[in-house]
């Protein structure tokens, strides 16, 4: 069981370190959101892992934390994106028109 252990905990810690990697050189900002969505998944998963591993249910309260709040800011970040979209794209259709 220990070395089941070790290895998700090397396998969580790489994602994480990629995750944090694109965050910091992503391109854009959608790219940035969608590293950041994942990197909490990441983390929720870490903690999921730890608790079953001590067998511990104190942190379930955490975890749907943590997942509305992911949730919540995936859909936000896509409807601001979805509205500037919106926006550059009826500004440019409008400006091309005589």
């Amino acid at each position: 069981m220990t070395a089941v252990a070790v290895i998700v905990t090397v396998l969580l810690a790489v994602a994480g370190g990629l995750t944090l990697a694109r965050i910091i050189r992503g391109p854009s900002i959608l790219d940035r959101a969608v590293a950041t969505d994942v990197l909490l998944a990441v983390i929720v998963a870490a903690i999921a892992t730890e608790a079953a591993y001590s067998r511990d249910a104190t942190a379930l309260p955490v975890l749907v934390v943590l997942a509305v709040l992911g949730f919540v800011g995936s859909v936000s970040v896509a409807r601001f994106a979805a509205r500037r979209d919106d926006t550059s794209t009826s500004t440019t259709s409008e400006g091309s028109q005589p």
